[in-house]
């Protein structure tokens, strides 16, 4: 017979921890301590592999972990109504691991999945697992790994019934921003993926912006990484203030230890993608939401890891560039602060196209999101949080039906004070053969939204031609269509649109 360890050998008698952990990899393991670390928090742990439950016990004896080793000690080390954390990889794992649960837990246990799933599977778990009498909820955690141990921002979904317990234990572990910690219960089934997935093709978007302000600088000026690292280092102390802009400056600086040159130029030039900001695009296309900044940062990264089409179309002409001239001294300066006023306002539009994503959602599947509380709990603890998720919660506070955030008075003043520069940038970027595609995407969007008349109305006449697919009138009610195979008058006609 195999020799037990230690951890084995103690099974729980009674049901002591008020929360547990199913699945003990880095991100587990760290919200598991966490947890473990709050006052009045008793932590159940278990994972499919035993020897990651021994070694998480072992090395952290100062938790107090309660160890199991099934699924039914694990069920018998909590207290009720049972909670239980997923933290396992998306799809067919989670629902195994949902489905071994509902078979030792009871009616009324709460059941919560903190993986990235895709919000749809959300809502059909929630459904499936709430028809057998459970509390399923789904929540978006970001903040990496870091976040996870010391303070992640927490997006719970899910039932008001699950979230009164649950309530007071993810405030214990939430970011803290002013005093605020960084959770709300974001509303019910898939409400807290969506509102993670959305965050995250944010991300997405504040990551492409910052690499093309980065790009433009160092292919303007001819700076080195680590004067830029300076760049974004002072940036970083006004109103680009951001966890992305501080790790940036850190990037930047670090050398390769192997060839001494600066890290940035040894890494391969190819994004890689875990599916999210996919998803955030693709569910705005079922929407009806231009998400257009963040579609563009998603298709920089596709651009980026097809070396072989890169490399067959290096050879195609561009702009002129014999001179190889860089910008120096004031006439640098004035273009680096250029380039920051066009990253700010461009930042501006991916949070306003992200906020209408939500409020999109939220209308769809008819939840009830509160934008401002959202805001509120991105000021710490995840990835995007920066100085000015406090503007975005100001105004939402001020008009909480806002239908454009970037109308708000700070934004307004904002975009104004940076459009010269922007429209500059964009436009230098186009004349060097520099691609800025989410800072010129995010000014067309602008332009789009503010034009009084958009060339939209000769798309519908293009569509009614070729496929009767009607038209409305600028100048009575009603549809129309045009008869263009026959005698080309127009008819009243039902709406195809």
């Amino acid at each position: 017979m195999p020799e037990q360890t230690a951890a084995e050998t103690t099974t729980p008698v009674s049901p002591t921890a008020n929360i547990g952990v199913v699945g003990l990899a880095v991100m587990g393991s760290n919200l598991a301590r966490n947890l473990a670390s709050r006052e009045g928090n008793t932590v159940a742990v278990y994972n499919r592999s035993r020897s990651k439950t021994d070694e998480l016990v072992a090395e952290h004896p100062e938790a107090g972990f309660v160890p199991a080793f099934s699924y039914e000690e694990f069920a018998a080390s909590l207290q009720k109504p049972r909670t239980a954390l997923i933290m396992v990889k998306a799809g067919g794992p989670t629902d195994a691991v949902i489905d071994e649960l509902m078979n030792v837990f009871e009616p009324g246990d709460i059941i919560i999945d903190g993986g990235n799933a895709l919000f749809t599977d959300t809502i059909r778990r929630e459904k499936a697992v709430r028809e057998r009498g459970f509390n399923f909820v789904g929540m978006g955690v970001s903040g990496g790994e870091e976040g996870a141990l010391l303070g992640p921002s927490l997006m719970p979904g899910g039932p008001d019934e699950a979230w009164v317990t649950l309530g007071p234990i993810l405030r214990s572990i939430a970011a803290v921003a002013e005093g605020e910690p960084c959770v709300t219960h974001i509303g019910h089934d898939g409400a807290g993926h969506f509102v993670k997935m959305v965050h995250n093709g944010i991300e997405y978007a504040d990551m492409q912006l910052i690499a093309e302000a980065y790009d433009l600088i160092r292919r303007a000026t001819g700076a080195s990484p680590a004067e830029i690292a300076d760049v974004f280092a002072e940036w970083n102390t006004g109103e680009l203030e951001s966890y992305l802009i501080e790790i940036t400056a850190e990037v930047l600086r670090q050398v390769d230890a192997e060839t001494g040159t600066p890290l940035v130029d040894v890494i391969l030039d190819q994004a890689g993608a875990k599916g999210t900001g996919g998803w955030t695009v693709q569910t705005a296309i079922d929407l009806g939401v231009p998400v257009s900044g963040i579609a563009e940062a998603v298709f920089a990264r596709s651009l980026s890891s097809h070396p072989e089409q890169r490399s067959i179309s290096g050879a195609l002409p561009g702009p002129d560039d014999s001179t190889g001239e860089h910008l120096t001294g004031a006439d640098a300066d004035a273009f680096i602060e250029q380039v920051r006023l066009a990253l700010y306002a461009s930042k501006i539009v991916a949070y306003s196209q992200g906020f209408d994503e939500i409020r999109a959602g939220a209308a769809h599947y008819d939840w009830s999101i509160d934008l401002g509380a959202v805001s509120k709990i991105w000021r710490a603890g995840c990835i995007i949080r920066a100085q000015f998720l406090n503007r975005i919660a100001d105004a939402y506070e001020a008009e909480p039906d806002l239908a454009v955030l970037l109308t708000a008075p700070y934004f307004v003043d904002a975009l104004t004070r940076a459009q010269d520069a922007w429209r500059n940038i964009v436009a230098l970027a186009a004349a060097a053969g520099i691609p800025a595609p989410a800072f010129s995407s995010s000014l067309a969007y602008y332009d789009g939204l503010r034009a009084r008349r958009l060339p939209a109305a000769l798309i519908q006449g293009q569509r009614d031609f070729f496929g009767a697919h009607t038209y409305k009138r600028i100048d009575k009610d009603g549809t129309f269509h045009t008869l263009w195979s026959g005698d080309r008058t127009e008819v009243e006609a039902e709406d195809t649109h």
